[in-house]
């Protein structure tokens, strides 16, 4: 195992043990093999720096490396964005640690020797983000690699293996060239999806927020303080800020749209579907301390004379977010509102016994202009999951979720 602080800085030798320079950079292409060193550059003072491919590399130890081809075939230095610079990208950086679910900052970076047809590889096997690598940092040049090897050893050690490392790449042209991808990101829990978020920049923000799925990223929006989710949204794009707000709840995606300015808040709403956008337009009228302004209106409701079994196969049938399905509205044969019925009591029912017999008691609902204070009375003295939002003829038209009650008390604190 080497430390990448071992090899920058080493002195390289040609195959007739010529000096060709100093290791100034260690680089990886992502595209080709993501753990590989490809290329090392070589600095030699007011000359142009040269390359040494994998394959012209003989060995490397601490301080020391020595190459099986003459200098004359050696490459000169050209950048490439799609290189991934060890120095330059990883050392001191911001990573993000997908089986920790944090942000940690790189003091080195492992690597493993592997013998191939003569040459030597270095595939990079973890990064160190614990004392052993700041320790190593901080002494490097003032003693000895085997010195700071037998202080390190007695240090506790702290890794992350390099293949849950997820690099945080600001630059959208740059990402697709390095292949950095968050797919790992997007299967995290989003409160810790969001917790991550905090931790970065605000350039870093977007570059993750961009590069993950409408979906994904919806959920980790969620999950911030609207403080924190109103600087994200208004720097993104119209069309993919519009994406993500129609994968959230209306109620969210109202509340959300109108903390923007007045004209991205109109740009984001010409960006999303008809449906998605009348439905937000109707809960921005409302007052956001009022019942309508805290209601969504995703709701399933069902006739009050249905069974147990119709229901069950509507709910089969059709696009229900189940996760947050805990009651079912009854509504009459005027389509108004006529009671509660928790999920619970629906699959304990027989499959033949009709909705109305299973609605609890008493029958609540809440006009749309009602404050929010009589809103959190009504929860607070009823223990409710849920309450209907009903126009002035009494039809349902919404719901408050104890979710977005609980959420606006906090923020309250």
């Amino acid at each position: 195992m080497l430390h990448a602080t071992e090899v920058l800085g080493a002195k390289a030798f040609d195959a007739q043990g010529n000096f060709v320079g100093l290791v100034r950079e260690l680089f990886i292409e992502p595209a080709d093999q993501p753990n590989r060193i490809a290329r090392f550059l070589l600095e030699r003072g007011k000359y142009q720096p040269l390359i040494a491919r994998y394959d012209q590399v003989g060995t490397v130890s601490a301080g020391n490396i020595r190459l099986t081809v003459g200098e004359k075939s050696l490459e000169e230095y050209k950048p490439n964005e799609a290189w991934l610079g060890v120095q330059k990208d990883l050392l001191d950086q911001q990573i993000i640690d997908t089986l920790g679910r944090k942000v940690v900052r790189v003091n080195d970076v492992d690597m493993a020797d592997q013998r191939n047809n003569g040459n030597v590889e270095l595939r990079v096997s973890q990064v160190d983000i614990g004392l052993t690598g700041a320790v190593g940092r901080l002494l490097q040049g003032m003693m000895s690699h085997a010195l700071i090897r037998r202080i390190q050893q007695k240090l506790p050690s702290r890794a992350i293996r390099w293949e849950f490392v997820n690099l945080v790449e600001a630059d959208p042209m740059r990402r697709v060239k390095l292949r950095v991808t968050h797919t790992k990101l997007a299967s995290l829990h989003p409160a810790d999806l969001a917790d991550i978020l905090e931790r970065l920049s605000t350039e870093e923000r977007h570059s993750i927020i961009d590069s993950l799925d409408e979906e994904s990223a919806a959920e980790a929006l969620s999950e911030l303080d609207s403080r924190l989710r109103l600087q994200i949204v208004e720097k993104l794009d119209p069309e993919k800020a519009a994406g993500i707000i129609e994968e959230m709840q209306p109620d969210e995606a109202a509340d959300l749209l109108a903390g923007l300015t007045p004209e991205n808040s109109r740009k984001v709403l010409e960006e999303m579907p008809t449906e998605g956008a009348r439905d937000v337009r109707e809960l921005l009228k409302f007052d956001e301390n009022s019942a309508g302004g805290m209601m969504t209106t995703e709701f399933v409701f069902v006739g009050e004379s249905a069974t147990r079994e119709e229901v069950v196969a509507w709910i089969r049938d059709n696009d229900v977010d189940v996760e947050r399905l805990d009651e079912i509205f009854l509504v009459d044969t005027d389509a108004k509102f006529s009671g509660v019925v928790s999920v619970g009591r629906l699959l304990l029912a027989a499959p033949d016994q009709v909705m109305k017999t299973l609605r609890s008691e008493p029958l609540l609902s809440i006009r749309p202009n009602a404050g929010e204070k009589e809103v959190f009375h009504l929860f607070d003295k009823y223990d409710l999951k849920v309450l209907a939002v009903v126009d002035e003829t009494g039809c349902p038209i919404g719901m408050v979720n104890v979710d977005d009650v609980v959420m606006r008390l906090v923020a309250r604190l």
